[in-house]
């Protein structure tokens, strides 16, 4: 006890906390964590542009992994800060918390997430530079790793006003510097559509071919309704609303199309609401709220009928939500769910009012709409009798679980896992191949339904997708739990031919549309068969590329290797099987993930797995060379 004294108390001072545990602040030192970096730089640039003063955002990725991000906006001050003795913008970006974000009137709205600013960029930067623009000059501040290594200094002489970062991620910290296009797309993307107005670049210069894109909207979040419904088949206009109450600015834009699936986002100052949140409460409440009442005064729905459900009612509802308020309250099990109390009746009165006479002034598309609701009550309905055949006992108990079903000797579900496995035939070799204490297989004949076509009755009537749904054991619609989920790996296991890609899209169209919240916690995972055997005496190999073939040549006489090619999973034996994509020691993985992509998700379900083929047509033709191994 006595050994414990203040020589064992450490004192992190500055940004030392941050180098210290990076993870605290960013969320991980991976690639999502790279992003965050980016993402904290921008969010100060979208801060200027919603208190009215920046028009302009640019983003541009160097070729040595450096990236930098600026605005027109009014510039950090550089007025000397009395207490701290330094220039405002050295203490922005070396004192944790320090911005014009905490109470003083520098930003009566701001947004991102972590809100841990710039200081945090900086710390976790091997090098940094910021320059401003204000008051007729430019002036440069350096920094190495969090600390100041060259005194705020005046360049030259500047018109306008800004703020340039430059920041290259310190390689000591991060697993990955490489910088994803995709990924920052989709959010600035994301920022264009929900700050009208706000035009955004995002360039790439480390490729041989320079690219660049620009993203502007004047249509707000009109437009991101639109671009999410592209490929669909549309039964109303966007109907849109905005206005500011109580100090909160609010704007939403909904759209009903002929497919099943409800698709609306939420955000609160520009972050999105993952696990929603008041908003969203007050927007479904005054959709449902309305299409009832609408359908009651025009004899729609009788006396004696129940009312629609809320789900009923959002069925094929694309929509986006957005709110702006001071001092948001965050909530939840990912701090994204937004708990202002307040926000809930503003929500629900705007909304209430706009579809209100949106109904009233279009009568042939309310009745249009209400009549796909009511469709909608028809089938949850038929769905409940079909649900029934889904209901799985106890496990103990021994029955309740399909036939096919191979299933594994722990009741652990951190433990277990589960391949679902195109055909009998895998079926049976995965059976020969796997550990029987943590690895079940679910063999699946032929190919699933399309779930992106069908509502819920259809699909509970299919018997390969009432069987998985047995053997997951999380229910399913309203009685959906993820937590009962008896493998926390489920594994996509197909052929790498034509054939098995098409069943993967298809698992994983359900999985997205119909148990998205396991894909959401990391739970659903694509095994990588190999596609080339390699033999050369007692040498055996196994190359998942053809890159990596040539790689274990290594400039040798392929003729003295023996070469088998692997065009489906049954012509592996058990061990081979094993050995190569089943065993957790040598297999290779991939985990499904969403991350900050899901509007470009989903709108790849809807053009690959939807009703339009124009649009995957194109798709087939903008990427039919990129593909490889295509079994025809």
């Amino acid at each position: 006890m006595n050994d414990y004294t203040g020589e064992q108390i450490e004192v992190l001072k500055g940004l030392e906390a941050v180098r210290k545990r990076p993870g605290m602040y960013i969320g991980n030192t991976a690639e999502r964590g790279l992003h965050q970096l980016v993402y904290e730089a921008v969010d100060n640039a979208v801060d200027e542009a919603l208190a009215g003063y920046a028009k302009t955002i640019r983003v541009v990725l160097y070729k040595d992994g450096s990236c930098s991000v600026e605005d027109d906006g009014r510039g950090i001050p550089l007025d000397v800060i009395p207490e701290e003795g330094l220039p405002a913008i050295e203490v922005v970006m070396t004192v944790l918390h320090a911005g014009g974000k905490f109470g003083k009137g520098g930003y009566k709205v701001s947004g991102g997430l972590h809100g841990v600013g710039i200081s945090v960029v900086n710390a976790l930067s091997e090098k940094m530079i910021t320059r401003v623009r204000r008051d007729g000059w430019e002036w440069e501040i350096a920094f190495e790793r969090g600390t100041t290594v060259q005194k705020l200094k005046k360049l030259r002489r500047a018109e306008g006003s800004g703020t340039y970062e430059w920041f290259k991620p310190d390689p000591t910290v991060f697993e990955t510097l490489e910088f994803s296009w995709k990924i920052l797309e989709n959010r600035l993307r994301e920022l264009a559509f929900l700050n009208r107005g706000l035009e955004i670049t995002l360039r790439d210069e480390r490729g041989d071919e320079l690219r660049e894109r620009i993203y502007s909207y004047e249509g707000g979040i009109v437009s991101f309704v639109d671009w999410l419904n592209e490929n669909k088949e549309s039964l109303t206009p966007v109907i849109s609303t905005n206005g500011e109450r109580e100090d909160v600015v609010v704007e939403c834009a909904l759209q009903w199309q002929d497919g099943y699936n409800e698709v609306v986002y939420s955000y609160a100052n520009n972050i999105n609401t993952m696990e929603g949140g008041m908003h969203l409460t007050g927007f479904r409440t005054a959709v449902s709220g309305k299409v009832n009442e609408y359908g009651r005064k025009r004899g729609m729905l009788k006396e004696v009928d129940p009312n629609l459900s809320t789900d009923d009612c959002m069925e094929g509802l694309t929509a986006i939500v957005s709110v702006k308020l001071q001092d948001p309250q965050f909530e939840g099990q990912t701090k994204t769910k937004l708990g202002n109390a307040k926000i809930r009746p503003i929500v629900y009165g705007l909304v209430s009012e706009r579809l209100d006479f949106f109904l009233e002034e279009n009568p042939k598309i309310a009745r249009a709409i209400v009549d796909k609701c009511m469709q909608a009550a028809r089938a949850r309905e038929a769905a409940k009798k079909a649900r029934d055949l889904t209901r799985r006992k106890n496990v103990l108990e021994g029955s309740g679980l399909p036939g096919k079903l191979v299933d594994c000797k722990t009741q652990d579900p951190a433990l277990s896992e589960i391949f679902l496995v195109e055909g009998d035939s895998a079926g049976g070799t995965a059976k020969g191949g796997r550990d029987p204490n943590t690895q079940a297989i679910l063999p699946l004949r032929g190919k699933i339904l399309n779930v992106e076509k069908a509502r819920l009755d259809k699909m509970l009537s299919n018997e390969e997708i009432r069987t998985m749904i047995t053997a997951l054991g999380t229910g399913f619609g309203e009685e959906f739990n993820a937590d009962k989920l008896r493998y926390h790996k489920i594994i996509i296991m197909t052929d790498a031919d034509v054939d098995g890609s098409h069943i993967r899209t298809l698992l994983l169209t359900f999985f997205y549309r119909q148990m998205r919240q396991l894909v959401e916690r990391g739970y659903v995972y694509i095994a990588q068969p190999p596609l080339y055997g390699l033999k050369k005496g007692k040498r055996q190999e196994w190359a998942f590329t053809d890159a990596e073939m040539t790689a274990i040549f290594n400039g040798s006489d392929p003729k003295d290797w023996t070469i088998q090619q692997f065009k489906g999973l049954g012509e592996m034996d058990a061990e081979q099987l094993a050995d190569t994509t089943m065993d957790p020691q040598k297999r290779r993985l991939k985990q499904v993930t969403l991350e900050e992509a899901s509007e470009d998700a989903e709108r790849m379900f809807t053009t690959l797995m939807g009703d339009k083929v124009e649009p995957r047509k194109l798709f087939i033709q903008e990427h039919a060379r990129t593909v490889r191994n295509l079994d025809l």
